[in-house]
């Protein structure tokens, strides 16, 4: 059997940790959306704790099929009056901590789906 690699194109999570992630060389310590050809840092300036309804309005906009919600050392849900526009979109939001959160982009991404990462980095 041979293997071969396979690299998706655009935007790839390399690494992450306590207060950081990194896409490609570049290392990001805030919050930010991602996506196969875009990165927007400025996303969720408050955290988790401060998260409104048109933060997940911003990933709407992006109109992914489904919005990967890395939430950072644990997983821990958004109230859904917050995540109504998403679902008024019919795009699907998946929720989990930020290393899984990042490895499914990769897949997804690399599968050719149109997916979105937001993805709340915590301090250090």
């Amino acid at each position: 059997m041979k293997f071969h690699l396979s690299v998706a194109p655009g935007n790839v999570f390399t690494e992450h940790g306590a207060g950081y992630v990194r896409i490609g060389v570049l290392e990001y310590r805030e919050n930010l959306i991602v996506t196969a050809d875009k990165i927007a840092t400025g996303w969720a300036l408050g955290g988790f704790d401060a998260l409104t309804a048109n933060d997940f309005a911003m990933l709407a906009a992006l109109e992914p099929e489904v919005v990967i919600l890395g939430t950072g050392a644990s997983m821990r849900f958004p109230h859904p009056r917050l995540t109504h526009p998403l679902s008024d979109a019919r795009i699907g939001l998946e929720v989990m901590d930020t290393p899984a959160a990042c490895r499914t982009f990769n897949i997804l991404a690399a599968e050719g789906r149109k997916v979105a990462a937001a993805i709340l980095v915590e301090p250090a």
